[in-house]
């Protein structure tokens, strides 16, 4: 399917494409430059030994915003406790590709072949021609700085410093230092990240306040293990962070479970009831005396190929950025500005997402108890514990109220996005990070089946009702439509002229 959005169609980087229009332009720069170097006198460079020549090459195999969203996923592996909070790493996302895009949408500016609206800026920057690897050096600069920023020093206190790994991983793809000077820092690189920093500065996601129980039964309590006082309840004022593109939070919020305004109303209907029986016979770790586990082999292998909860993996974050990774080279995205499209229309999606599930968590007046405390506090069944658990074996709930699924939410936000962006649906196959997973790849005919399965998984690990499920993935396609909608558009082609404002 082609479509005026289609990744595969001619771009800059094509020289049937834009790129035409950027050749003359650089084509007249060098005559020019060659001018002014022949009235100036000749110009000697002092030829480069071998061996240091060798050293010092770059490796740009590859595209440079898949390689920096690479070394993102690395990082959320090393992450810890509150540090790999699902919102923690979907704003750290939406802030590095956005910023790698506004950075690619300058470098657009500057020969004239624009076709999208930058995220928070755009403008050209001063030069006479194209420098030697401009284009990796502006994407790659940019990434590093607001990398730096998010994973270095003193930034994450229960995980170890990044900066060692960034700069290891500049090094491999520029074969030269981060601190050498390079002119694109001062002209592109400093004002994308400063923007950056300016429109996250005081965004609430430093809110560290304490979660306070309820105390009554259908409220979230901690669930035991890493989980065992209010105080590890994973973003509790996430909700009430500034959204990336969204107007709100709740801009998108459901009503409660049943639209009911208190536990005890909730919990005395029927669909409660139901609810609790359908995790209950699919989602535990093993029978017991009292329930007899009815999950399949297959339904185990979903719950686990989802999973990657646990210190190590890269989380669901991560997990949605390698898939579309996997898919944009399947279907042949080469080109640097749509592949810095694609994930900054797919993160920006996944941070808001993140942000309104956590409202609808902790900001209604139902703040859902997990199925485990259903089903053990509740008097059903108190030797029942969630498939879900950690390298060790030991069985966990995640440490938030369990209304509405943050994996089931994402898992939309990103279907919806990967929908619009490519025009339709395909078949493709993805990966898992979960070390437990005993299924390491699967391939789907649509989005929206991914989506689903991934919704669906969480039923299976024992940690979500179906309603979670349901509910999470009708508000992750309205924001991530959203999302599609108003940011990153494209602007209107005028004919016999470069794109440009």
């Amino acid at each position: 399917m082609t479509t005026t959005n289609d990744p595969r169609r001619a771009s800059a980087d094509d020289p049937a494409g834009p790129g035409r229009t950027r050749g003359r332009i650089r084509r007249r720069a060098v005559a020019a430059t060659a001018a002014l170097l022949t009235a100036a006198g000749s110009v000697t460079v002092a030829p480069q030994p071998a061996a240091a020549a060798a050293a010092a090459a770059p490796n740009f195999t590859g595209d440079p915003t898949q390689y920096w969203n690479t070394t993102l996923i690395e990082i959320f592996k090393q992450l810890r406790g509150p540090d790999a909070a699902p919102g923690k790493l979907a704003r750290a996302a939406a802030m590095m590709n956005a910023s790698i895009f506004d950075a690619e949408t300058m470098y657009q500016d500057r020969w004239g072949v624009r076709r999208y609206q930058p995220y928070l800026g755009a403008g050209s920057y001063p030069a006479i021609l194209e420098g030697p690897n401009e284009e990796e050096r502006v994407i790659g600069r940019t990434a590093y700085n607001v990398l730096r920023d998010l994973f270095g020093p003193n930034t994450n206190p229960n995980s170890p410093d990044q900066t060692g790994y960034l700069d290891q991983r500049f090094r491999s793809r520029f074969g030269s230092e981060p601190t050498e000077f390079d002119i694109l820092d001062t002209t592109v690189v400093q004002p994308v990240v400063s923007r950056m920093r300016a429109f996250r500065a005081n965004d609430r996601s430093d809110d560290t306040s304490v979660y306070k129980l309820q105390n009554v039964p259908g409220a979230w309590r901690p669930t035991g293990g890493a989980c065992n006082e209010a105080a590890k309840a994973v973003g509790p004022e996430w909700g009430a962070v500034k959204p990336f593109a969204i107007a709100s939070g709740d801009a998108y919020r459901p009503p409660t479970p049943q639209s009911r305004s208190t536990y005890q109303e909730l919990l005395a209907t029927q669909e409660y009831k139901n609810q609790v029986a359908e995790v209950r016979r699919l989602g535990g770790a093993a029978s017991t005396a009292a329930t007899r586990n009815q999950r399949t082999a297959e339904q185990t292998a979903i719950a686990l190929f989802w999973a990657n909860d646990v210190d190590g993996t890269y989380k669901p974050v991560g997990q949605l950025l390698d898939h579309t990774r996997l898919i944009a080279q399947q279907r042949g995205v080469t080109g640097k500005y749509e592949n810095a499209r694609l994930f900054t229309l797919v993160s920006l999606s996944l941070a808001d997402a993140s942000i309104a599930a956590w409202d609808a968590k902790y900001r209604t007046p139902i703040d859902l108890w997990r199925p485990e405390s259903a089903i053990r506090d509740g008097g059903l069944d108190p030797d029942w514990r969630p498939l879900s658990a950690d390298l060790n074996g030991v069985h966990f709930s995640p440490c938030f109220p369990s209304w509405f699924s943050g994996h089931a939410t994402f898992a939309a936000a990103w279907a919806e996005t990967m929908r619009s962006y490519f025009g339709g649906d395909f078949t493709f196959t993805v990966t898992t990070g979960d070390p437990s997973a005993p299924v390491r790849s699967k391939t789907f005919t649509s989005f929206g089946q991914a989506a689903q399965e991934n919704a669906d998984s969480r039923v299976y690990l024992g940690v979500h009702y179906p309603w979670d499920a349901v509910d999470g993935m009708a508000v992750g396609k309205k924001v991530a439509a959203d999302v599609y909608a108003h940011k990153l558009t494209s602007i209107p082609a005028v004919k016999g002229a470069a794109r440009r404002d």
